[in-house]
């Protein structure tokens, strides 16, 4: 019971110092987002925070941190260009009850159809995209051409040592010591340096001047309000706003549903699927109604959060409510953190996001599966994650078809005047072919048996197939018996009619997918 309640008090302190940690690297993302989106830094703030807290509490996976997105604010940019923000909060609103609903119907399971090698090329996509996101860190605004450009040679050489000194703190310090999260010990120690040496560095508060274009620009606000988006309630606004709000559904879920996966296999636990889409779909409805942009998982802050030693919902709760405190009362501390410290934190998260294992698969697998990964993995950086993982999952749909395609073959026996084929391999779309080939009405006996014993009829294409194979026969005045169909087919099919000869025994009965810990 002792070593219980030390694991507990031990678990829990694991969880609020990453907690911290999560937070400070939440702030300027989340205010890069807002500034996507093309809404006020504090619309992106109270997102993270809203969303970050709801999914925490109730979602379905412990130790994801969730927040405003990227790949969220750039479908959501053209919509406050053209209609306002206002639009924006109805759509997220919106957004959340879509999400709400994938959750109930189960939809969350079919996050288990994307393979492997779509996996590999998501997470360096996002990589990828995380490292390039931290590139204009390094760049400040030019007040004569109002265009962004990169520092100069001395605060360039500067920042990047901090960098550095970050990346060595983050790096080495767990194996001295455990007591304290090496991220949130590595931005104390530069915070420290920049005063105690008074360096000129580059800090949150000049990294939201940049964005706003405002020197007096500051993340501080007060508690979330309730507000109704004010937008009228008739099919015209419903129009402007679904195609928006199912984008961002889809897009928020499958972020949010690979994101679970890859803590799963990180931490060797089972997140739930459908209990993350609900979790997911209430927070951002919460969130549209409190001024917020919406949001879903972030792959970067929750590898901060696990590699951190946060596990529990304790982590993405404390992660929000400290930026709220930091809203509330601690914006001056935070506007002096020197970016250097974020950059060097995230820099962190991309080399341990990136798989490099995959490097040394190059000729060890498939062409087929690489071509899938790097597919993935440069669709994502070019466009965003949902069209990636459509492009990877039908590729590798493709790919699996074509492959299974070749495996139909027929054995053919005849005795006693009875010839009987017996496929063996999958009946589907890319097979029927190979498939009505081998068959020769013409020649055949008076009877004739077509037993799937050794084979699945996967698709409609494939009961067509059988469905116009035995028209054939029927025309020719020939009898044809169809044995070892599952009750599925033989429901479906209508030219072969009582030609079916049942045998309930032995018939197969297939099973798509399950809701076992989805």
């Amino acid at each position: 019971m002792f070593q219980l309640l030390i694991s507990r008090s031990k678990s829990l302190k694991n969880d609020l110092l990453s907690g911290l940690t999560v937070a400070l690297a939440l702030v300027p993302e989340a205010v890069a987002f807002a500034f996507v989106a093309g809404v006020e830094p504090l619309v992106g703030l109270y997102a993270a925070f809203m969303v970050g807290l709801i999914t925490a509490a109730i979602g379905g996976r412990p130790g994801m941190i969730s927040g405003a997105t990227g790949a969220l604010a750039v479908v959501m940019v053209s919509l406050v260009a053209v209609h306002g923000v206002e639009y924006l909060f109805a759509t997220v609103v919106l957004m959340g009850f879509l999400q709400i609903l994938a959750g109930v119907f189960k939809l969350g399971k079919f996050i288990r159809l994307v393979p492997h090698p779509v996996m590999l090329g998501f997470v360096n996509g996002l990589a990828i995209v995380i490292f390039m996101a931290q590139l204009q860190q390094f760049q400040f605004l030019d007040t004569v051409t109002g265009k962004l450009t990169w520092l100069p040679n001395d605060k360039m050489t500067l920042m990047l040592g901090m960098v550095a000194l970050t990346m060595a703190i983050i790096h080495f310090l767990p194996k001295l010591t455990k007591a304290v999260p090496s991220s949130l010990a590595a931005i104390v120690t530069i915070v420290a340096i920049s005063i105690g040496l008074d360096m000129d560095l580059r800090t949150v508060q000049d990294v939201l001047k940049d964005m706003t274009g405002d020197p007096m620009a500051t993340i501080a606000g007060g508690l979330p309000q309730f507000h109704i988006p004010m937008v009228e309630l008739n099919l015209e606004t419903l129009k402007v706003i679904f195609p928006y709000a199912l984008i961002l559904a889809a897009i928020g879920l499958i972020e949010s549903l690979l994101t679970l996966t890859l803590i799963d296999e990180m931490t060797e636990t089972r997140g739930r699927g459908n209990k993350e889409c609900i979790g997911q779909g209430v927070a951002n409805v919460t969130t549209g109604f409190f001024g917020g942009m919406g949001g879903c998982a972030m792959i970067g802050q929750s590898m901060i959060n696990i590699n951190s030693g946060g596990r529990g919902r304790a982590s993405g709760i404390s992660a929000a409510l400290f930026l709220l405190a930091f809203i509330l009362f601690g914006s001056s501390l935070i506007e002096m953190i020197p970016v250097a410290a974020l950059v060097g934190v995230m820099f962190m998260v991309v080399l341990g996001t990136f798989e490099w294992a995959s490097f040394r698969l190059l000729g060890r697998i498939p062409l087929s599966d690489t071509l899938v990964g790097i597919t993935v993995a440069v669709v994502t950086v070019l466009t965003d994650l949902a069209i990636a993982v459509v492009v990877g999952v039908i590729i590798s749909t493709l790919v699996f078809a074509w492959k299974h395609a070749k495996h139909m073959h027929i054995d053919v026996e005849e005795k006693d005047g009875v010839k009987v084929y017996k496929p063996i391999g999958p009946l589907f779309f890319a097979s029927i072919h190979n498939f009505r080939e081998q068959f020769d009405p013409n020649n055949d006996p008076q009877e004739v048996i077509i037993d799937f014993a050794r084979s699945r009829v996967s698709d409609h294409s494939g009961i067509e197939a059988i469905d116009a194979l035995a028209e054939r026969y029927l025309k020719l005045g020939k009898n044809l018996h169809l044995r070892h169909l599952s009750p599925e087919c033989r429901g479906l099919l209508h030219k072969a009619k009582d030609l079916i000869e049942v045998n309930v025994i032995e018939d197969p009965k297939y099973a798509v997918a399950d809701d076992k810990l989805a």
